[in-house]
């Protein structure tokens, strides 16, 4: 099976070949040149007719003859069709009589060969229906769907709709969606500005012709909700669904009736499912979904119950317990299929536990444990399905091929139940076991240290109370170097991004299929899930003494991950061999170890750190960055030495600011790119310094340098030379308001203080305004519209208006003007841009 398809495809360029060399004078069969191929044809077409190519070579030159449908044209029977060299013509071409399935035949007297099928379709738009549609009325916030009902047609058609006149495109969005399958046009929560009249535009993709249908609305009622009765196995999935329409959109809750959901449950689809995983009888109950929006609320409930699932052999012992709690202290009962069961004969009830001695077919079904007191009942659910069938082997006989003088196993596994008894015979003479002929336990038979007399036929007979069955096994042998296997390259280095192709090439016994299979560190690949990465490719050559078969692994925009051991086994009926190869992949560094902050001063910080994966691509660079509460993310910080090399596992931060907390990290850097950070260091702070970068107030954390910081005033009266100071340790907000009076004093005392007035501290940075808008109001004027910034620590005092000017092919000097309120600003240009 897995080389029919390449010999199929070599024996046809053997074919071509052997063309190529012909003389006009040698006779051969006939060989398509063109076959026909699908026609789609517009019933509106102004061309009446329709042409179905067909074209072969031979010597002598072919006659041809066509089918529709199975049945042969006759072109004589009906004068629409006609023959034009291979071609069929059909005049008049009508859907109810021509389309259908075409097939050219074409032969000499060497023989006949049939094209491949072709379909001949008509393409057609009928009219919309001319009867009127009413009007559809819903309520604000519900869903409604507007039907299209579109017209007979062929092809498929592609649907649009249009609100209120053409060209207005209904624009579909998350509200708004239009079936491609059904037509049909879907709001989910209808508003306002969706009244109005709706058209249905369909087009036909083949013929271009479009049709249009004038549309009302209506209200549609929708509800999705679980079954109010479930009935699930223990162990599987369920899933409970309840989603409802409504505006404001309903939000859905659940809950279960006299009891609490499953901590394991999970809600999904906006808490419209609820899921519930590996579900036990405990799970049982009535669940409760509840729609609520502000205009109202509903609820659904329905009942979940949980049953066991067992699978037996006839013959053996069941075996159930069954447990209830309560007071006063429950007592047990057992159905089965809804009717008492009591003790007798194989089936004993003792305390709550059954027990069916030797299970027979009879006593399938459902079982359920009914424990009860004067307070009520509850149920627990089984069900019991027994195994009983005569033996059956499939597939049978089977063919096995080993290596010569190698061990061998012949397996014996046959579909019964109860299980069977199993014998083996060679010949009419049943096999006993000895040192080199063994029957394992599995019912294996297993051959030591295989012979050529060995070699032929073996029986294996399996045996229960319903039957019997046997399977022949038919042992051959080759020779124990048949099977070869290489993998190319055996080592190979890529860069992250790249492909490459591994190839795997086995050489075996020209009798023996071949099966491949690739892995990836020990482990088999899964193309499907892998599939963006590896693609399987197999080709197979055919040689004289031995069949060589060659399998492909690509792989494609190669990851880092990517890199590790690729084996290749190959696997004939005789033999198993594997090869394997390694990949390299070349790649940006990995992230540095733990980064350490050895010293610390107030503007130096000396790091370390331990090196990473090099990626097999010697590490250049390390930068080194910080953080800190006042910086905008990670920032690239000053080193000493600079550059720091990729030797290094040391280097200072200098240029830091004092008595400021920071966190380091580094990145390394190799002739492919920039590999990720390391883990940030603990955060640790600078020393405090006593310097201060310059004058001013007020002084952002930033920068204050140490602990304590505050302010000293300095005053004195005009015209005198000494200084008075006055220390301020707290700092307050920009503009905060202070209230001051001075007083007067002598040898004698104090005197009176002045009135009390309210002075501010400095201002702050102010905020831009926002939503600045621009208004055309003639050719040479513009009007700017603003909000003023939110009231800050600043008082705004004016607004700077800045503009950048686009010309476009001006072919005089104009006077440009901006309107700012009251202020207007105009600029005239000096030159003139043709």
């Amino acid at each position: 099976e897995l080389s029919g398809a390449p010999v199929v495809i070599i024996a046809i360029i053997l074919v071509f070949i052997s063309f190529s060399r012909l003389t006009e004078s040698e006779e051969f069969g006939p060989v398509f040149i063109q076959e026909p191929d699908d026609v789609i044809f517009p019933l509106d077409s102004d061309e009446k007719k329709v042409v179905m190519h067909c074209e072969a070579r031979g010597n002598p030159p072919p006659t041809y003859s066509w089918h529709i449908n199975g049945t042969e044209v006759d072109p004589e029977a009906d004068y629409r069709y006609s023959f034009i060299d291979g071609n069929l013509v059909i005049t008049n071409a009508s859907e109810m009589i021509d389309y259908g399935k075409y097939q050219c035949k074409a032969e000499n007297s060497f023989g006949t060969v049939l094209s491949r099928d072709a379909l001949l379709q008509f393409a057609y738009l009928a009219a919309f229906s001319p009867k009127a549609r009413g009007g559809v009325s819903v309520r604000e916030g519900q869903g409604v769907v507007l039907m299209c009902t579109p017209p007979p047609h062929s092809p498929e058609i592609i649907y649009s709709w249009v609100f209120n006149e053409f060209p207005s495109f209904v624009a579909e969005d998350s509200r708004r969606f239009i079936s491609q399958d059904t037509g049909n046009l879907y709001i989910s929560k209808a508003q306002p500005s969706d009244v109005g009249s709706y058209i249905c535009l369909v087009k036909n993709p083949v013929t271009n012709a479009r049709v249009l249908s004038v549309m009302g609305e209506y209200e549609p009622k929708i509800e999705v909700h679980f079954p109010t009765s479930v009935l699930a196995a223990k162990g599987v999935t369920v899933r409970l669904e309840c989603f409802a329409l409504g505006n404001p959109v309903p939000t859905i809750t659940w809950r279960k009736i006299n009891g609490n959901i499953p901590k394991k449950a999970r809600l999904r689809k906006s808490q419209a499912v609820l899921e519930i995983p590996n579900i036990q009888l405990e799970d049982s109950g009535t669940y409760e979904c509840k729609a609520e929006n502000p205009r109202g609320g509903t609820a659904f409930k329905g009942h979940l119950q949980v049953y066991s699932e067992s699978w037996m052999d006839s013959g053996e012992k069941l075996q159930w317990e069954c447990k209830a709690t309560g007071r006063p202290r429950p007592t047990y009962r057992w159905l089965r299929n809804g009717l008492p069961l009591t003790s007798q004969g194989r089936l004993e009830i003792l305390n709550g536990e059954l027990t069916v001695h030797k299970v027979q077919q009879a006593d399938s079904g459902m079982y359920q444990c009914v424990a009860e007191n004067k307070y009520g009942a509850v149920y627990s659910n089984a069900e019991l399905k027994i195994l009983a069938s005569a033996p059956v082997f499939i597939p049978n006989p089977i063919r096995v091929i080993a290596t010569l003088g190698k061990d061998v196993s012949l397996e014996c596994k046959p579909r019964a139940s109860p299980k069977p008894r199993i014998t083996w015979r060679r010949g009419d003479r049943r096999i006993q076991p000895n040192k080199r002929i063994m029957l394992l336990r599995n019912n294996t038979l297993k051959i030591v240290n295989s012979s050529r007399a060995d070699e032929g036929n073996y029986v294996c007979r399996a045996e229960n109370q319903l039957g019997s069955a046997e399977m022949t096994a038919v042992l051959s042998f080759v020779l124990a170097e048949a099977m070869r296997v290489a993998l190319s390259p055996s080592r190979v280095e890529v860069t992250v991004g790249e492909s490459v192709v591994l190839s795997c090439r086995a050489t075996h016994d020209t009798s023996l299929d071949v099966a491949f299979q690739w892995f990836f560190n020990q482990k088999p690949i899964n193309f499907q899930h892998d599939g963006g990465h590896f693609e399987y490719i197999q080709t197979v050559r055919a040689r004289v003494r031995a069949k060589s078969s060659t399998v492909d692994l690509m792989i494609r925009s190669i990851l880092l991950k990517h890199a590790g051991k690729y084996g290749c086994r190959a696997q004939t009926s005789a033999d198993t061999v594997f090869a394997e190869a390694e990949l390299l992949v070349r790649g940006p560094p990995g992230p540095p170890g733990v980064v350490i902050v050895e010293e610390i001063t107030d503007t130096t910080a000396t790091l370390s750190w331990t090196r990473g994966l090099d990626n097999h691509s010697p590490i250049s660079t390390y930068n080194l960055q910080a953080r800190s509460p006042f910086s905008l993310g990670w920032q690239t910080v000053k080193t000493d030495p600079e550059p720091v090399t990729g030797d290094m596992e040391s280097a200072m931060a200098v240029e830091l600011n004092p008595w400021v907390e920071y966190e380091f990290r580094v990145v390394a850097s190799n002739g492919i790119g920039t590999g990720d950070p390391s883990a940030p260091s603990r955060g640790v702070r600078t020393k405090e310094a006593g310097e201060f970068p310059g004058a001013g107030a007020p002084v952002s954390e930033e920068f204050q340098n140490g602990e304590g910081f505050g302010y000293i005033v300095a005053f004195r009266a005009n015209g005198t030379r000494g200084w008075k100071e006055k220390m301020v340790t707290s700092t307050f907000p920009p503009l905060t308001p202070f209230e001051v009076k001075v007083g007067v004093y002598n040898n004698k005392g104090d005197g009176p203080f002045s009135e009390v007035v309210i002075i501010h501290s400095a201002e702050g940075g102010e905020e831009p305004p926002s939503d600045v808008k621009a208004y055309s109001i003639s050719s040479s004027e513009i009007r700017l519209t603003w909000k003023p910034p939110n009231p800050g620590p600043g008082r705004p005092r004016g607004y700077e208006v800045s503009h950048i000017f686009y010309i476009f092919a001006l072919h005089a000097c104009l006077p440009v003007c901006i309107i700012v309120h009251s202020l207007t600003v105009c600029d005239i240009l000096a030159s003139c841009i043709r």
